[in-house]
């Protein structure tokens, strides 16, 4: 079987008021300004990503909204299919809260680097295995349809971690280690049935002025 690469984008970074609560599989507009600020970066990612390729996104419209600040960055406008089983963790009634008002709902210690475990399943919400197991067989049947090709995700934090434990085999412990930075771009690489990081938060490298 081809090589079938995958560039798994997050999201541009969300507007103020949402990065107050847990917003997980809410839809939340994104930040004008940062918008603003990040034009570069959109200019960078509409250099860097492949042409041609096949274009993806979840059924949340940050992740659209952020494939078309890419276009208008420069990258020829593509057909965007929507995944859903590609979306954020879904919180159930976390979604909403204050970050303050989480640590009396905790079922399990929270995670070194997140504000819950891996294991910890909202009321009305999914854990973090689902997330892995959804996102997955996404990966998967990506990988079949378009075998020897280039896979273009936006996708979320959430998300782009479970792409990282599947190819890798992590546990959800493990992948919560993983900081996945807006608009960083992750690569995967599937060559036969194995898989191979080619890179986790790649960005535009700037030299450091020593003067």
């Amino acid at each position: 079987m081809p090589e079938t690469r995958f560039h798994l984008i997050r999201h541009a970074l969300v507007e103020p008021k949402a990065r107050t609560v847990f917003y997980g599989a809410m839809d939340v507009p994104l930040c004008d300004l940062a918008l603003r600020q990040d034009a570069s970066l959109f200019r960078w990612l509409a250099a860097r990503l492949p042409r041609p390729a096949t274009w993806v996104t979840s059924n949340l419209a940050r992740t659209r909204a952020t494939a078309m600040a890419i276009f208008a960055a420069g990258y020829p406008e593509q057909p965007l299919a929507t995944e859903p089983d590609l979306a954020e963790q879904h919180l159930g009634d976390w979604q909403g809260i204050a970050h303050d008002a989480l640590a009396g709902m905790l079922r399990h210690p929270a995670h070194p680097f997140w504000p819950h475990a891996a294991e910890e399943e909202p009321p009305g919400g999914e854990s973090f295995a689902t997330v892995q197991a959804r996102v997955g067989a996404v990966l998967d049947r990506l990988a079949e349809d378009h075998a020897g090709g280039e896979v273009v995700i936006v996708a979320h934090g959430g998300s782009i971690r479970a792409a990282l434990a599947h190819a890798l085999g992590l546990s959800g412990h493990q992948a919560l280690a993983f900081s996945v930075r807006n608009l960083g771009v992750t690569r995967l690489e599937r060559v036969a049935a194995d898989w191979r990081v080619a890179a986790v938060n790649e960005e535009p490298w700037t030299a450091p002025d020593w003067e």
